[in-house]
């Protein structure tokens, strides 16, 4: 059973992809349940009510995983 939880996202979204059935892939800064704000990457409807899975990282998290990225070669 889902428990009750609340979010404040906090600034503008930034869009990272968009789907066909209307839903956004987003980074976000969001307050969970009134905690302090993480970072936030999931997909959302367009109306941000209805969220897919995603993964919330601290800002000492994010700042390591920029660090890899960029430390690799994408291709």
């Amino acid at each position: 059973m889902a428990e009750n939880f609340t979010y404040d996202i906090i600034g503008e979204p930034t869009v990272i992809s968009q789907g066909s059935a209307g839903w956004n892939l987003e980074l976000n800064k969001i307050s969970w349940n009134k905690r302090p704000a993480k970072y936030d990457l999931r997909s959302w409807s367009g109306d941000h009510q209805k969220m897919g899975k995603g993964v919330t990282l601290s800002t000492e998290e994010l700042l390591k995983l920029r660090d890899v990225l960029n430390s690799i070669e994408i291709s």
